[in-house]
């Protein structure tokens, strides 16, 4: 009986070993009485210090965890009841948990047992999984996503790799589970028919003890009885005392067979429990491959009862019997199994795969007697693996049609790039080639209108001058869509006095107005800041083609400017500058379509009143571009408004050139200026316009000429061309202020107003330009502008290219980064050591490329840092100051400030890898 009980024992300490999932008794007061490793290795704590703790201890949500284990004493049994363990070190694991009860024979509830599945790693491959459906189905996501998802597939199988192990080794557990049932039950009986034997045995004897005691009687009766029958009965009550000895002996053994029977009974009610607990198949196999018992999973997997399947041969319900049969003779051979991958064929033809772990269990001495296998159902596993494959062949071709794309696209980006260059080569060539003899004949139209003609030679003149008034306007208004299409308009950010500015602006319009006999009503709002930050110049133009077509369109009646507040914060004010005419108006069905290019009222129009077609458009992409909105309102011989709204930044900085354009002053003397100019058209032009200023003039015919006259002589503003032959104004600027180290302000003279003259003259170090045509007024306004302040400092007015100066403490954000890995700590620091493995490369290689000037290696290694900006979380500045560095590279203009912007940008990069080194140790020490 002794080694029944030990036999039982050790049965049921191999049902709780058998299963890899975290197996628990409990008390009924909640507390735990024995568990698996599983569930050691689960929480982190020993064996010892987690009997007689409560359950509900090592889990997030403690009450849930209680509901749950007061449920199963309540009901008798609950399944898949979601809760999360929490490991010492912090990590958190998913699970479900089975639970079940285990009685005495009276049905008294003793405990419980629980059994979680550990279900993190199929949340995460499914999520992982449809995450690679959709990058399956979109192509058109960037490098990065692609990159990615790449990395998690390949994490994913390594996931899935580990997953499959884990289930293999729950199979170690299922051994010693029905051979003993029977052979319990069988000892049992004995016992129980032993047992009443001797109580019959004890009933004999009582009846012979009372038969000796009435002879006895007798005995005493009859005097005649000889000494015989005396010594008979002291004989017979001396057996009588041996009978009653004999018969208190065998009372104590029915006591004590009674209670190790009711043992018996608890340890077989412990073991069904322990079996009936696992969701997986249990099967238990006697040495002879019969199946001795099971629990409920296994009825349910091979779709036949107990009865039918106890006494069975194992290998009778697979695909494959003589590997099911190899399975369990290895497991009595090697005492254990783990990961048998076999086929279960259900009794209506359905299939299911199965990993089966096994392991024996023995009576006292060490013999086995018998095997128990758990099966772990991996269909759906092999299903998501099968899925995760082809996701990962998907993902893989979609990364080859994204980098497919990706060259494309950039193909098609040098392709756009070289066009809008050629483009813009063109205009700007054409713009230097009209420009140029334009200027000639405009200005010396002027210069011929002030002296003394006939009337129609005069009449003749003014035709010349409107001509060529009218070519100009045409080509500013064809370089500035230019610009906008292309991108490339540019808005400066400067302190300027908006009233004082508007009221020059609109001075120019005095003339013409007067002679239509029209009225100029200007109204100006007071509660405007004095000074704001913006860009006057594109403001001007704004006002100036909305101000030219209402005098173009205007024969009578009037022309209002309105400038009125609209609202102001803390930091910015909002503008409404409207434009109201008395004139021609416009159709209702032409409102939709006035701000199209080359768009008109009429087809008439353009006879009757001249124009492209291209100012309203102009107007429209400079004030959407600035962020603001552009409407009008019409009505057909009434007139029309024309309404924008702008945001300025406020400051409390004075404005540091006055907008208003300077009168002719005639005490402005003894003002030296040295014009560099090739063209003797041009010369002798500028010569007769700077004389009549009353300015004293030096010619010189390049900028090579130029360098040798500023080694003799000061001059008060140099007016530089830019087109020469020798040196042209570039270098020769580039010459004055690197070499000479003069600050003497330079104006450029140029044909080409295109952007890229532009930001060669900031780069360079120019002060100013002014184009061709040169208009008188504008010119001599700039000269005085440089000549009335008393320090000639070089001026950075044209400097677009803003450099942060201090980096912010922390430049790394990893909340996208835990976003997309679903904080995976292997698949985070996976992510951070391709950042530090590749991004040490790519700043050495764009520091030795801008050292070189090897543009395209610039741009490339660039080019590759960008994507990993957002991933790590750098910001959005740091990725501007990335595309700032690649459109300097792709246009290969000298841009002041490139090195500091490379210097800054590799600055940010370090201190990212710094900051994520740190980062990567803390998850390492995390999970180790």
């Amino acid at each position: 009986m002794e080694r029944t009980k030990s036999h039982e024992s050790q049965y049921a300490s191999s049902l709780i070993e058998a299963s890899l999932d975290p197996l628990i008794t409990i008390s009924i007061e909640g507390k735990i009485t024995d568990m698996n490793q599983a569930k050691v290795d689960i929480t982190g704590i020993e064996r010892n210090k987690l009997i007689g703790t409560h359950f509900y201890d090592y889990f997030t949500e403690a009450e849930k965890a209680r509901t749950f284990y007061e449920e199963v004493f309540a009901v008798g049994a609950i399944t898949n009841f979601p809760l999360t363990i929490r490991n010492k070190s912090g990590n958190l694991t998913d699970v479900l948990f089975n639970g079940s009860v285990y009685k005495d024979d009276q049905g008294n509830i003793l405990g419980a047992v629980v059994v979680g599945r550990d279900i993190s790693e199929q949340k995460w491959a499914r999520e992982l999984q449809e995450a690679n459906k959709e990058l399956a189905f979109q192509n058109d996501e960037k490098e990065k996503r692609a990159a990615e998802l790449v990395i998690a597939n390949k994490e994913l199988a390594f996931q899935n790799e580990v997953k499959e192990k884990r289930a293999a080794e729950l199979i170690l557990a299922n051994k010693e589970l029905a051979f003993q049932n029977d052979e319990k039950e069988k000892r049992a009986q004995e016992l129980i028919v032993a047992n009443k034997e001797l109580l019959f045995q004890n009933e004999e004897k009582e009846k012979r003890a009372a038969e000796l005691i009435i002879a006895n009687k007798e005995l005493a009766l009859q005097n005649k009885e000889k000494k015989k029958l005396a010594d008979e009965l002291i004989i017979a009550d001396k057996e009588l005392d041996y009978q009653n000895e004999e018969k208190e002996r065998r009372s104590v053994a029915s006591k004590k067979l009674e209670a190790f029977t009711y043992s018996l009974k608890l340890a077989s009610q412990y073991s069904l429990s322990l079996i009936e607990a696992s969701r997986d198949p249990m099967v238990v196999i006697s040495p002879e491959g019969k199946i001795t018992d099971m629990n409920e999973a296994t009825a349910n997997i091979t779709g036949l009862t107990r009865d039918e399947l106890k006494g069975t041969d194992f290998l009778d319900y697979f695909t494959e019997p003589q590997k099911a049969r190899h399975v369990y003779q290895e497991v009595f051979a090697k005492e254990s199994v783990a990961d048998s991958p076999l086929t279960l064929r259900h009794a209506n033809g359905k299939l299911t795969d199965v990993l089966f772990n096994g392991s024996v269990y023995k009576d006292d001495r060490g013999n086995v007697i018998g095997v128990v296998i758990v099966a772990r159902d991996v269909t759906e596993q092999k299903r998501i693996a099968n899925e995760l494959t082809e996701a990962i062949v998907f993902a893989e071709l979609a990364v080859g049609i994204a980098e497919e794309a990706k060259e494309k696209a950039e193909s098609a980006k040098h392709i756009a790039e070289n066009a809008v260059k050629a483009k813009q080569q063109f205009l700007s060539n054409m713009s230097h080639e009209i420009r140029t003899p334009m200027n000639a004949i405009i200005g010396f139209t002027k210069v011929l209108l002030k002296t003394e003609f006939t009337a129609k030679q005069k009449e003749y003149l003014h035709a010349i001058k409107m001509s060529g008034d009218a070519l100009i306007v045409l080509i500013n208004d064809i370089l500035d869509l230019a610009k906008v299409d292309a991108g490339k308009m540019t808005f400066e950010q400067i302190p300027f006095k908006m009233e004082a500015s508007i009221s020059a602006m609109l001075h120019l319009f005095e003339t013409k107005i007067q002679e239509k006999n029209l009225k100029l009503i200007r109204k100006y709002d007071k509660n405007i800041p004095e000074v704001l930050v913006g860009d006057p110049v594109r403001l001007h133009q704004i006002i100036l083609n909305l101000v030219s077509n209402a005098v173009k369109f205007t024969m009578k009646g009037k022309i209002s400017v309105n400038v009125s507040l609209i609202s102001e914060d803390d930091k910015q004010a909002t503008v409404q500058f409207s434009v109201c005419d008395t004139g021609i108006g416009i159709p209702e069905s032409k409102i939709e379509k006035i701000f199209e290019n080359f768009q008109q009222a009429s087809s008439g129009t353009s006879r009757l009143y001249g124009g492209t077609g291209l100012g309203l458009a102009i107007v429209k992409q400079l004030v959407e571009t600035q962020g603001g909105t552009i409407s009008v309102k019409s009505v057909v011989n009434e007139g029309s408004t024309f309404s924008f709204e702008l945001s300025f930044l406020k400051t409390a900085e004075a404005a540091e050139i006055e907008s208003a354009i300077h009168d002719l002053d005639t005490e402005l003397k003894n003002i030296t200026i040295l014009v560099v100019e090739d063209i003797l058209l041009n010369q002798l032009l500028m010569k007769t316009v700077l004389e009549d200023f009353g300015f004293e003039i030096d010619i010189a015919e390049n900028g090579k000429i130029a360098i040798e006259k500023l080694r003799d002589k000061n001059y008060d503003v140099i007016l530089m061309d830019l087109q020469m032959p020798e040196m042209n104004g570039f270098e020769a600027t580039d010459f004055i202020r690197n070499i000479m180290n003069l600050e003497t302000p330079i104006i450029a003279l140029t044909a080409d107003v295109t952007t890229v003259d532009l930001a060669k003259c900031k780069a360079v170090g120019m002060n100013d330009y002014i184009a061709k045509p040169v208009d008188e007024r504008l010119l001599y306004s700039k000269i005085a502008g440089f000549v009335k302040k008393p320090d000639h400092k070089k001026r950075n007015d044209l400097h677009e290219i803003a450099i942060t100066e201090d980096i912010v403490k922390s430049c790394i954000d990893l909340a996208y980064l835990n976003q997309r890995t679903k904080s995976h700590p292997k698949l985070m620091m996976e992510m951070i050591s391709a950042y530090l493995d590749q991004t040490p490369p790519l700043i050495l290689a764009m520091k030795q490329s801008l050292t070189e000037k090897n543009w395209d290696l610039l741009y490339a290694s660039v080019h590759k840092m960008i994507p990993s900006f957002s991933i790590m979380g750098m910001g959005i500045d740091s990725e501007n100051m990335a595309k700032k560095i690649q459109e300097y590279a792709s246009t290969q203009i000298q841009s002041e400030g490139i090195s500091e912007l490379v210097l800054q940008l590799e600055t940010i990069c370090i201190q990212a890898c710094v900051e994520l080194k740190e980062e990567f140790n803390r998850i390492k020490q995390t999970i180790s």
